[in-house]
């Protein structure tokens, strides 16, 4: 009987521990309200949700990597590359293209297969040369970026296709499409990961990948599907920041690997493998993306909330290890 109801007890506490945030999103809410009349009104809070959209999709990529038990730090450079090459395959050599001239209605597939196309060369070179997952995405961050910067010399981008905008200002149902997006694949992500053969091997490997490969998951091909999935994810998050700001600048995803961290550890993701919920790092993506509403309403510089990411990682992780001791492990 005892080896019975072990597990309900668990599984309560895995789900209390999703919702370990909820108070503190209230707490800023209040205290955002507090600070400035005009940070409970519908248009400033669609307009953090709009903001934040794209980057929740680099911290869902990111949280089923890590979940797996991997990294993939050039998530960011993928946000800005993958949109641009697919852009100047299509605009004209006078707009900063290739003058190859395919037809713009192509511009956000080619812009998903280029994602797709990095997560499986990153894929590639940790699962079949073993190499480490930190070393190689370190490396492919500074590479992917370079084929952002080298075509474009710098410049910005701005003469591009209506189909890549589209997502970027389109309202539907009166709220941004980019928000619509990301909510979906958030439940999709929750769903797969709780209820889906695939969403639950990510557990099994990331917590100890032999023992997930004696029972008969294959390892190799679970890892080399979520390189994919994140890289496809980073280069929609790419679309969606391009379609906001109307234009693809030379940086654009630079720095966000920062706060994408951020948010999937403190909403409970483990830099270990095999912990962490989506429900979680969703949580994180609002706490983050409200700190830095507040701080931009209160008049901090820019410059300066790094710091403040920094040490929300720091505290998390400290909270983390007190609360879970030598489980964390």
């Amino acid at each position: 009987m005892t080896s019975l109801t072990v597990p309900a007890p668990r599984a309560r506490l895995a789900r209390f521990r999703d919702l370990t945030l909820v108070p503190v999103i209230v707490l800023l809410l209040v205290v955002g309200a507090f600070l400035d009349p005009t940070f409970l009104t519908a248009g400033n809070l669609t307009n953090v949700l709009q903001q934040q959209a794209a980057i929740s999709l680099l911290v869902l990529a990111e949280a089923m990597i890590l979940i797996a038990g991997k990294f993939d730090l050039s998530l960011e450079s993928t946000v800005g590359t993958a949109p641009a090459i697919a852009v100047m395959l299509i605009i004209p050599v006078s707009a900063g293209g290739f003058g190859i001239g395919l037809p713009g209605t192509l511009v956000i597939p080619l812009a998903l297969l280029v994602g797709a196309a990095i997560g499986a060369f990153n894929g590639f070179l940790i699962i079949r040369f073993q190499l480490s997952a930190f070393i190689v995405t370190l490396a492919m961050l500074i590479v992917v970026h370079g084929f952002l910067q080298g075509p474009t010399e710098g410049k910005t981008l701005f003469q591009l296709p209506d189909s890549i905008l589209y997502l970027g200002s389109a309202l539907w149902l009166g709220l941004p499409a980019a928000i619509w997006i990301a909510g979906a694949l958030f439940a999709a992500g929750i769903f797969a990961l709780g209820y889906l053969r695939a969403g639950r091997a990510l557990y099994a490997i990331g917590g100890n990948a032999d023992a997930a490969r004696a029972a008969g998951i294959r390892v190799d091909r679970v890892l080399w599907g979520v390189f994919i999935l994140g890289g496809t994810l980073a280069a929609l998050a790419g679309i969606l920041e391009t379609g906001r700001l109307g234009a693809i600048g030379n940086n654009q995803g630079v720095g966000w690997i920062f706060m994408v961290f951020a948010a999937a550890v403190i909403g409970g993701v483990s830099m270990d493998g095999g912990k962490g919920t989506i429900l979680g790092a969703l949580t994180g993506v609002l706490v983050i993306g409200l700190v830095q509403n507040i701080l931009t309403l209160i008049g901090v510089s820019g410059f300066w909330q790094p710091v403040i990411y920094g040490a929300i990682i720091l505290i998390a992780l400290m909270i983390s290890r007190i609360a879970g001791g030598k489980a964390q492990d």
